[in-house]
């Protein structure tokens, strides 16, 4: 079963600079912008708002 592109794979870069990243799964026809997840960034051991790349 081949994977469809209504739910891509999306890279969520830290915007603490440090270049911690996590991979996720979207539905673009419920969040058609850009996410934005508040996840824990291990490298400076504090949660940070995660966005995501293209």
């Amino acid at each position: 079963m081949a994977r469809n592109e209504l739910r891509p794979i999306v890279k969520l870069r830290s915007t603490a600079g440090t270049g911690a990243t996590y991979v996720t799964r979207k539905n673009r026809r419920n969040h058609p912008d850009r996410l934005v997840l508040k996840k824990y960034d291990w490298r400076i051991r504090r949660h940070v708002d995660f966005r995501e790349e293209r």
